[in-house]
């Protein structure tokens, strides 16, 4: 027989009565950056593939991937790169059962975000 009483329940409880975690934040910028290194991966294909095309060709896309916009997204880049290998770090440390603390957990969100600052840093003054 159906629940006459179906509406009256409460719902689960949405996004906006809980408060924002650090956990659930490099999270979501975790999957983020693994997607965006997809677009980046492309646009460095589309750069070799100019290269093997034509000397015309390349130096459009060349042109394009040398200029303000093509550095700011290939220095973004590096920063989703280095924050999503810091993001695997922290998860094989989770996988051995270590750091699962909220507040080991806490520290090893703000290391991801300071570490892929610092690295990004490191590579754009070494590169």
């Amino acid at each position: 027989m159906a629940d006459v009483n179906r509406g009256n329940r409460p719902l689960s409880p949405h996004l906006q009565i809980y408060r924002k975690q650090l956990n659930s934040a490099t999270s979501i910028l975790n999957r983020i950056t693994g997607v965006a290194m997809l677009g980046s991966a492309i646009l460095i294909v589309w750069w070799l593939l100019a290269a093997a095309t034509g000397q015309a060709y390349f130096n459009l896309v060349d042109g394009l991937m040398t200029s303000l916009l093509g550095d700011v997204l290939m220095t973004a880049s590096v920063l989703g790169l280095w924050y999503h290998a810091l993001g695997g770090v922290r998860h094989l440390i989770w996988d051995t059962g270590r750091g699962l603390e909220l507040d080991a957990a806490d520290r090893m969100g703000w290391a991801m975000i300071i570490g892929a600052v610092i690295l990004t840093l490191l590579t754009i003054l070494v590169v």
